[in-house]
């Protein structure tokens, strides 16, 4: 007998936190639980992202800009006020990022299409720009190093499991938001926005209520990432990082929420083997994502998916009635 939807969720949920919680006593290395970390920040960033392009359709190209602004948020404040304030750091780097997502916002929700991916990607550049060229506060292309948490927090495995309960307890409340009637007319704006202005719902006020909402968790990402890195650095604002969850996203599969945090897991390990065997990882790389792309449309999670479906279907028609 099939389980009911929410138990099936709840099981994979279960599992996936598992099988994280157990990494820092199963290493055989520091980097194995810095790896998990890096997998965790980065599928929470995915899928901030996907409530953007797999859900109401608008393919930002400028996210690493609240990325960035939730690093350099924590990262000033620690280095030159005290460890102390890494908590308030990463309450200014959410208002900072809310404050100038909600301005930004106003101006890109009134464009479409790839004007819309455009004008996110320059305001990100804008500000890689200025991160890059003001040495005095930001380090430059140095960046900033010896960000080091206050307290437990110093100890990486403590951090570690910080990080594992904050971000599994976002992307529940991001599903949550996915699956409310606040996800069903974002659905519908992809589909058809003429339609949710008939029914009287504004499309440019529910498309600023989720770019803000977006930028607000890929902040929480970026100053996670300060923490566990110790260091940060002006890339973290460069168009390339909005890139790699644009893939993430693609690989794992935009129309399955869970999709964008597999395709984190995906490419970070592909990374981290091929990187490891070769100088010349970015052609292996490039070379694996096309065959993944072409091979699995719909993304890895959706084509598993779609087979189980099928073997699911072939399986009820063999079975007798």
């Amino acid at each position: 007998m099939d389980l009911p939807r929410r138990y099936k969720f709840g099981l994979l949920w279960t599992a996936g936190l598992l099988v994280f919680a157990l990494v820092p006593l199963l290493m055989t290395s520091r980097y194995q639980m810095n790896l998990a970390g890096h997998i965790l920040v980065w599928g929470l960033f995915a899928v901030s992202f996907n409530m953007l392009w797999g859900v109401t359709g608008m393919l930002s190209f400028g996210q690493a800009l609240y990325y960035g602004i939730g690093a350099y948020s924590v990262g000033l404040l620690v280095t030159r006020v005290g460890a102390a304030w890494f908590f308030p750091a990463l309450g200014i780097g959410l208002a900072t990022a809310a404050l100038i997502s909600l301005l930004v916002g106003l101006l890109v929700i009134r464009m479409t299409g790839v004007y819309f991916t455009m004008l996110t990607l320059a305001f990100a550049q804008l500000a890689y720009q200025v991160t890059l060229k003001w040495r005095d506060l930001t380090g430059g292309d140095d960046g900033i190093q010896g960000i080091i948490p206050p307290g437990l927090l110093a100890d990486k495995t403590f951090y570690y499991y910080v990080v594992l309960a904050v971000v599994f307890f976002s992307i529940w409340v991001l599903k949550r938001m996915a699956y409310s009637p606040f996800g069903l007319v974002l659905r519908c704006i992809q589909q058809n926005p003429e339609r949710v202005r008939f029914i009287g719902r504004s499309v440019r006020m529910n498309q600023l209520r989720i770019y803000v909402i977006s930028s607000l968790f890929a902040a929480a990402a970026g100053a996670l990432m300060a923490g566990m890195d110790s260091s940060i650095h002006p890339d973290m604002l460069y168009w390339t990082t909005s890139g790699e969850v644009i893939l993430m996203s693609v690989l794992g599969g935009i129309n399955r929420f869970f999709g964008p945090f597999i395709g984190a897991i995906v490419l970070i390990l592909l990374e981290d083997v091929i990187g490891a065997k070769t100088e010349f990882w970015p052609i292996v790389i490039g070379s694996v994502i096309l065959v993944i792309v072409i091979l699995f449309p719909r993304g890895v999670v959706g084509e598993a998916q779609h087979l189980w479906s099928r073997f699911r279907g072939d399986s009820s028609q063999r079975s007798p009635a």
